[in-house]
């Protein structure tokens, strides 16, 4: 807690005033570029990595970057907290991408790899289940590196499989076919951190590079 009271004295004597303005912007209103669906990792942090500014994402953090699917009455599948954040970025604020972002040696995915089912934290236990899809994936050679360990394999798998979830829900389809909404596939290598984009056509996660970045300028 100390660490973090330090933090926040050296952030009002030392950064608060090149912020101030910033902040004063968005005082009154937000208007993110996207919605950053992430996990709740420590080690991830996405306005680092990304070099974002206050106001730049609208962020969804839970244990393994999971969004429970649209079911056959429009509600989520689960808890509906994920839904509403999609929800409200999407219809409220207008975000114009969504990005699920995976990470390297992820604990929800080794959970799920030893068998959620033994975990003795029940909430948590039921959560993961809506990663369950992505080791049976796994299991049918379905991965996109197979060089890479089985948990970061399947943490390749799992961001898939959440945008696939995303897109199950029916605003979220409708935008993406009219070409107002794109959904996005990242994955963080932690040990160099390095942010890796699913490409659709090369069917695997390519380092985001200059030449990545042209493509999408």
């Amino acid at each position: 807690m100390q660490k973090l009271i330090q933090g926040i004295i050296e952030f009002r004597k030392n950064v608060q005033s090149g912020y101030r303005e910033a902040f004063g912007r968005l005082a009154l209103k937000q208007s993110p570029d996207a919605l950053f669906i992430a996990c709740s990792d420590s080690r991830v942090v996405p306005n680092t990595f990304a070099s974002t500014n206050p106001g730049d994402l609208f962020v969804l953090r839970n244990v393994g970057n999971l969004v429970p699917p649209c079911g056959s009455d429009g509600f989520a599948e689960g808890d509906k907290s994920e839904a509403a954040a999609v929800e409200y970025s999407v219809l409220e604020l207008n975000v114009k991408d969504i990005i699920v972002c995976g990470h390297s040696e992820c604990g929800a995915m080794r959970s799920i790899l030893d068998d959620r089912r033994k975990l003795l934290s029940p909430n948590l236990r039921k959560w993961l289940r809506f990663g369950d899809d992505a080791l049976q994936r796994m299991k049918l050679g379905q991965s996109p590196d197979t060089k890479l360990s089985v948990t970061n394999q399947l943490s390749q798998l799992n961001v898939l499989l959440q945008m696939e979830h995303v897109q199950s829900y029916p605003f979220v389809q409708e935008r993406v076919a009219r070409g107002t909404l794109a959904v996005h596939g990242w994955w963080f290598e932690i040990a160099n951190a390095d942010v890796f984009a699913y490409n659709k056509k090369q069917k695997r996660f390519v380092l985001i590079d200059n030449e990545v970045a042209v493509q999408h300028s």
